[in-house]
């Protein structure tokens, strides 16, 4: 027969609250009662009943995590780091996969306060989330969010400075003529990684911008250089606003006949896994995937916890990482 908490309680000698007060961690029992319970519980081989226990704190054990696509080995490195950290803090991550994630909030357990937080990954309707969220009372924090709000707390990347670092890279290797193709709205990054690419080439005093909008896939990259070549109309550098968009780009340069980095330099954003593993591996550059959900559970437990009643937007700094698809502009 399964023990319950009677039979420890019978075998300790004290009351069943006692005995509850242990299990849930309460402040108020006397430590030689707390060491009673938990060598019983241990005699007895007793397994807390875990729904119970979380009833009896007021908590679920559940943060879930809204996001709109897991075909994205960022994104997966990102959850993959908050699974990790929630598990070590006693808690279940509950995943929410949708293009659009706050009607799959709307129809999912995250409605019904069936977790104690959330985080949620790249909304782009994120105003109503915001709204929905503080009317519940829910603790939550947005990750790579659209908009800076002065009432929530949310964890992003230094976007300009990657698109920023990632022009000067090229400049650095003498090309003039770079092309930026950048994201699709109305994502902030892409914002962010378009104005860092500008500000590089005024800086170094080349006004000739050549901005091409794109959106975040390989086909975009491939088409977007489809439609250039056929113009005969070619930059020697490209920086994407991904590196979707430069793979495609670079296959279709080497479909083509144009040798990468020999006569066309490009640079991606995000070091997605297969950046190092096509041929040639693609300069990008890294956004820390690992810290962005360390820090996405770090601040949304101090919410949970009561520790902190200040919200803030934490910026991370992402890493140019040089490879084989950028090299010194050759003389034509």
């Amino acid at each position: 027969m399964k023990v319950s908490i009677f039979d420890v309680a019978k075998k300790s000698g004290l009351s069943v609250v006692t005995v509850s007060r242990v299990i849930n961690q309460a402040g108020t029992v006397r430590e030689g009662n707390r060491q009673k319970v938990l060598q019983v519980m241990k005699e007895l081989d007793y397994q807390p009943n875990a729904a119970a226990r979380s009833l009896a704190r007021g908590k679920t054990g559940i943060i879930g995590v809204a996001i709109s696509t897991l075909n994205d080995s960022f994104f997966d490195a990102v959850v993959k780091e908050m699974n990790d950290r929630l598990a070590e803090r006693g808690y279940f991550l509950a995943l929410s996969i949708s293009t659009d994630v706050f009607a799959s909030f709307e129809k999912s357990l995250f409605q019904e306060d069936r977790v104690d937080g959330l985080i949620v990954v790249s909304p782009t309707n994120e105003d109503a989330y915001v709204s929905e969220l503080h009317k519940k009372k829910i603790p939550f924090v947005l990750l790579d969010n659209q908009h800076i709000h002065e009432s929530v707390s949310s964890i992003i990347v230094d976007n300009f400075k990657g698109g920023y670092e990632a022009t000067k890279h090229l400049i650095a290797l003498g090309h003039t003529e770079i092309a930026h193709i950048r994201g699709p709205q109305p994502f902030l990054s892409s914002a962010e990684r378009e104005r860092g690419y500008i500000h590089a080439m005024q800086e170094a005093g080349l006004p000739k911008l050549w901005i091409q909008p794109g959106e975040f896939s390989i086909t975009s990259g491939y088409e977007i250089a489809g439609n250039w070549l056929q113009a005969g109309r070619m930059p020697t550098a490209v920086f994407a606003a991904d590196d979707f968009i430069a793979l495609g780009f670079m296959d279709a340069c080497k479909n083509a006949g144009y040798q990468v980095p020999r006569d066309i330099s490009i640079v991606g954003f995000d070091d997605q896994i297969f950046a190092s593993e096509f041929r040639p591996n693609l300069t990008t550059v890294r956004q820390p995937a690992h810290e962005l959900g360390r820090r996405a559970v770090d601040e949304l437990m101090q919410w949970i916890d009561g520790i902190t009643q200040t919200h803030q937007t934490v910026k991370l700094e992402p890493e140019l990482i040089i490879r084989e698809s950028t090299a010194r502009r050759q003389l034509r």
